[in-house]
């Protein structure tokens, strides 16, 4: 991994753990694959600290600038698999 996550500075400590842990479990999505449902809780909790959209495409749209995983495709390949399974991009 040679790139950084994008967060806020004016997120708390636990925050940024979340959000990181997030942006985590994409990566581990292309990688090697991942618990849907461990996906889906990161992201709601991703949601509560970004609930803004717009804020949310420019956060994932650094960090696919960045990283070259999506975030929103990961989410969408996760919607349409339904609960349980693995999400593997």
């Amino acid at each position: 991994m040679n790139y950084s996550y994008p967060i806020e500075e004016t997120w708390t400590k636990q925050e940024i753990i979340d959000v990181v842990n997030f942006y985590s479990l994409v990566e581990q999505a292309y990688e090697s694959g991942v618990k849907r449902d461990d996906l889906m809780l990161a992201y709601t909790r991703f949601k509560q600290i970004v609930p803004s959209k717009s804020e949310e495409k420019q956060l994932c749209g650094k960090f696919e600038k960045e990283s070259g995983y999506s975030c929103y495709r990961t989410i969408k390949k996760a919607n349409e698999a339904g609960t349980g399974g693995k999400i593997k991009m």
